[in-house]
């Protein structure tokens, strides 16, 4: 069972490329966006402060919308590569580990958790990939943080 926890969040300054993808072109859409989003930071002369995330503003359909980027020192505004604030407040966060296509498992018990406890979930969470896939190659392994903010009270 996944341990959840209630936490109170900063607003953080993000990098990030926005797409719309189905889910069998994610992982060549974060490649692409992560890249562009370190070659824009460098160019800018901020710094990368966090892991890379996925953020998602709205409950996917056949196409997913989504931000793909890293936290960064300062605004970043170049080409496709734009300044997201992650938002501040109350925010549920889980740790994932495995493999991405297990992931659903994972958000089955947040639902199941939040209900339980009277708890309203907002629209839009991201994800905090904490592995390196390229460099840790065993998903069993693979960190995901889960930040899903509360719904306005």
């Amino acid at each position: 069972m996944t341990e959840f926890t209630i936490v109170e969040r900063e607003a953080q300054t993000a990098a990030a490329v926005f797409g719309e993808e189905t889910v069998d072109n994610m992982p060549a859409f974060f490649g692409k966006a992560y890249h562009k989003v370190m070659v824009a930071v460098e160019k800018a002369g901020v710094t990368i402060v966090g892991p890379p995330f996925g953020y998602y503003p709205e409950m996917p359909t056949d196409k997913v919308a989504l931000e793909a980027g890293f936290p960064t020192s300062g605004a970043v505004d170049d080409g496709d590569v734009h300044t997201l604030i992650l938002p501040a407040g109350q925010a549920v966060e889980a740790l994932h580990v495995g493999p991405y296509e297990t992931l659903k498992q994972t958000y089955a018990e947040l639902f199941a958790w939040t209900s339980s406890q009277d708890l309203e979930l907002g629209k839009a969470m991201w994800e905090y990939y904490l592995t390196d896939p390229n460099t840790n190659p065993d998903p069993a392994t693979w960190e995901t943080r889960i930040v899903w903010p509360l719904a306005d009270q």
